[in-house]
């Protein structure tokens, strides 16, 4: 509908009269809209001289003139409704949101008319400045509101668009169910086992709906999760004579930069006695143990061994790459993709801080945490989230084929990049406060991105990295570095105190995602990705085949 609106103001009614003072043989020219009686509407012109009428039809006719679809709809009061039934009521559910947004759409159209005519030269003339001022005050309350309700048909339009796609997706589901049953009947089987085979289907496919099952210890990581590019360490953390130890699926790994400068990833245990190389230094672009002295490449290679005749030793190195101020590894076995995803800020915004961070939570509850906006007032009451207001309804509006969307009613954009990184963009033209304001309504954003490397089944490496589209002078003050990673240590230890809770209950067994509702549409999306790589799809379980 937002193609709709902008198409109808741009072709607003409009109404000229030229003074009588001037030229009166010069042609007089007037735009209208009409009324029509079943909830549409004509335009019509009038062109000639002294008042000889003709009436022109406009090519934006047909595009209000369409019929209430109410009367149409299938009366199923009282009745169970099969899922064909369902989702014929769902598409006229979707033809009334178009029919009303349109209403909405003439009636902002109708009010402009209204404006012009007031601010029409000859009206002045036989109206006071304070009527005029009066009336155009009223006119604006009334464009207010029904601009307001534009926006309430837009979302419903969106929602009635969600909600027919559920329903297809309830009819595949059928089909293949229907398709399963008729093979389970043509197997050699008793009435009785038949029976049985029905119901232990219908209970699975009622468990598969009502929620994900994420329970127990965190099971073995799939080698598949593993074929990815993954960011490991911001550049600046990096120079040419530190390094920087982590973990990553748990394996204990170092990053160091070579001679050339450019950073490299081995394994962080000598091939000699197994002591950890990251006690050691960097000596002319090779790790040194600080054990016996023996020295390694980027690449892996042993290239000195004081004290000892030299022998062939090398420890495992992964692929790894610059990019955007950040290192990147390949910690998978299948050959490395050709291609870095970028994660810098969107044009016109700076980055004020990069902060790393080690948890002890699996990787995946903190990115269940990260994608849940639905929190922020009941867990966030002492930072971001003071003073937000609970609303009755909150949604994550999102493509059928994505994991990208906003939330509905914060002005919040977020993304699910995979394998682990989190993108938000944030108006923060006091957020949380903005009944249906979109972050394109705002003038101000706060720009994040979150990476959540799985360092183990019960740890996780978190990059953070926070810009802005305003204040650049904040770069500049000193020690403000300090000040941002005390407010995201603050914001962070508001959610660990609640995930680290959750962890204990999975470990024992609890399923943390029991029972999703609709804003948890998000990392649901992310459960199932994650389950699909991991049992080696090639297709992503949100295409648009879907």
């Amino acid at each position: 509908m937002s193609a709709i609106a902008t198409a109808a103001a741009l072709a607003l009614p409009l109404s000229f009269c030229r003074s009588s003072k001037n030229n009166s043989k010069k042609p007089r020219c007037f735009f209208g809209v009409s009324q029509a009686i079943r909830g549409g509407f004509r335009v019509f012109a009038i062109i000639g001289e002294n008042s000889d009428f003709v009436e022109r039809k406009s090519p934006w006719t047909t595009l209000f003139d369409v019929e209430d679809p109410r009367s149409k709809v299938p009366t199923n009061k009282g009745k169970f409704l099969d899922v064909n039934q369902a989702l014929e009521v769902a598409r006229y559910d979707i033809q009334y949101c178009d029919w009303k947004a349109r209403q909405d759409v003439l009636t902002i159209m109708l009010l402009h008319e209204k404006v012009v005519e007031v601010l029409n030269p000859l009206a002045r003339e036989f109206k006071s400045i304070g009527t005029l001022k009066k009336d155009l005050a009223e006119l604006q309350e009334e464009l207010a509101v029904a601009h307001n309700q534009v926006h309430i048909s837009e979302s419903r339009v969106s929602a009635a668009l969600d909600k027919l796609a559920y329903m297809e997706t309830l009819v595949n589901d059928k089909i293949l169910q229907d398709a399963k049953i008729l093979e389970s009947y043509s197997l050699p089987s008793t009435p009785s086992t038949s029976s049985a085979q029905f119901r232990d289907t219908m209970k699975s496919s009622k468990q598969s709906r009502r929620g994900l099952d994420v329970s127990g210890p965190v099971q073995p990581y799939s080698a598949n999760l593993k074929n990815f590019w993954y960011p490991v360490a911001f550049s600046a953390d990096l120079k040419d004579d530190t390094m920087v130890p982590m973990d990553c699926f748990e394996e204990p790994w170092v990053l160091f930069r070579g001679k050339d400068g450019k950073p490299g990833c081995v394994q962080n245990t000598c091939a000699h006695r197994a002591c950890p190389l990251h006690l050691g230094t960097v000596n002319e672009g090779r790790i040194q143990c600080p054990y016996h002295g023996w020295e390694y490449s980027t690449d892996g290679n042993c290239e000195k061994m004081p004290s000892t005749k030299k022998l062939h030793a090398k420890i495992r190195a992964l692929p790894c790459l610059e990019q955007e101020g950040m290192i990147w590894i390949w910690p998978g076995e299948d050959p490395p993709a050709a291609n870095l995803p970028s994660l810098l800020p969107p044009s016109g915004f700076q980055i004020h801080a990069e902060i790393v961070m080690e948890l002890p939570v699996e990787h995946g509850l903190l990115l269940d945490n990260l994608l849940d906006l639905a929190h922020a007032p009941f867990t966030h009451t002492s930072t971001f989230a003071k003073g937000w207001s609970v609303p009755s309804l909150v949604k994550f509006l999102t493509p059928a084929s994505g994991m990208q969307g906003y939330w509905d009613p914060y002005p919040i954009d977020m993304e699910f990049r995979p394998p682990c990184m989190v993108l938000s963009t944030i108006g923060i033209s006091k957020p949380g406060k903005l009944e249906g304001q979109s972050t394109r309504e705002c003038s101000t954003h706060l720009h994040q991105l979150h990476v959540c490397l799985p360092s183990s089944r019960q740890k996780t490496r978190l990059l953070y990295r926070m810009s802005l589209d305003f204040a650049p002078i904040l770069k500049h003050i000193p020690f403000m570095q300090y000040l941002w990673i005390h407010f995201a240590e603050k914001v962070l230890n508001e959610d660990l105190r609640l995930v680290i809770g959750q962890q204990e209950r999975m470990l024992n067994g609890a399923n943390i995602w029991n029972m999703p509702v609709s804003y948890d549409k998000l990392g649901v999306r992310y459960r199932l990705w994650r389950d699909s790589v991991e049992q080696g799809s090639n297709q992503s379980p949100f295409s648009k085949s879907t």
